[in-house]
């Protein structure tokens, strides 16, 4: 039987902290030489941000820098233009992990904030209640399990289209494979070979609403310029769903929030 590692914090480990309280998580990390503290671990930001003090305790120099020209969102709402990216190694216990901090000239009690992408690198638990933070078991491997095996698949071109086709089980047997074949030539209309073919879903199937107070007043957020990279893919993709129909052109865009363009794991 395999037993699986349960993370987790014990109210034992609140000793020494004061509660109650909703204090940020605050840790002490070493980046490059030197022993860093007050960071700030943020599980809800997608970018590591470096503050100007710990840029000059760090002895980097301003040409130390790569561009980097997104704009950020402070915590008080405003627009932060950052000074540059610069990339840096952090260790935890014995493992090293180089991190790129986008550098921005403005004042915060924080020397540096570290975010989701460190965290899973290197498997961190975090617990603000508990001012603590704690690295994820790594399982043993099972070796009694076995090997596990994917089938080898084979194309099947449905209506002589090269880009419309089906991936079958090669080993299946002949009988069966035709039969799947044949079902699926018949019910070729029922796939979406792009986003046009989506028709989408009835409002009286389902409909989703903003669960928002109309008595209150709502605030514009500030906005903001993407970088090219970042407008090309927002021109691309708005471009893709105009085409299929799913949105359309509005007449308030001072209303409208501000596009956040995210990375996905495949890099697009």
């Amino acid at each position: 039987m395999n037993f699986r590692p349960i993370l987790s914090f014990s109210e034992e480990e609140k000793i020494g902290t004061t509660q109650s309280h909703d204090d940020a998580l605050l840790i002490t990390l070493r980046i490059g030489d030197y022993d860093v503290k007050r960071l700030m671990v943020d599980g809800g930001s997608v970018a590591e941000v470096m503050y100007p003090d710990l840029y000059k305790g760090l002895r980097l120099k301003p040409e130390d820098l790569m561009p980097y020209s997104s704009p950020l969102m402070s915590f008080d709402g405003k627009l932060v233009i950052p000074k540059g990216m610069i990339r840096l190694p952090i260790k935890t216990g014995p493992e090293i992990v180089k991190v790129n901090f986008i550098v921005v000239d403005t004042y915060s009690p924080y020397t540096a904030i570290v975010c989701r992408p460190w965290l899973h690198i290197f498997r961190v638990v975090t617990s603000s209640l508990h001012q603590k933070q704690s690295r994820t078991p790594v399982s043993p491997p099972n070796t009694d399990a076995a090997e596990a095996k994917c089938e080898d698949l084979e194309d099947v071109v449905i209506s002589g289209a090269s880009e419309k086709f089906f991936w079958v089980g090669a080993q299946l047997p002949l009988q069966e494979k035709e039969e799947l074949i044949e079902f699926l030539k018949r019910n070729i209309d029922v796939f979406a070979w792009d986003d046009c073919d989506a028709l989408g879903i009835d409002l009286t199937f389902i409909c989703h609403h903003l669960n928002v107070n109309p008595t209150i007043t709502p605030k514009k957020q500030p906005p903001r310029r993407p970088s090219r990279e970042h407008a090309d893919a927002i021109r691309d993709e708005v471009a893709k769903l105009k085409r299929a129909g799913a949105i359309k052109e509005v007449f308030y865009p001072e209303w409208l929030a501000n596009t956040m363009v995210v990375k996905k794991k495949s890099g697009k």
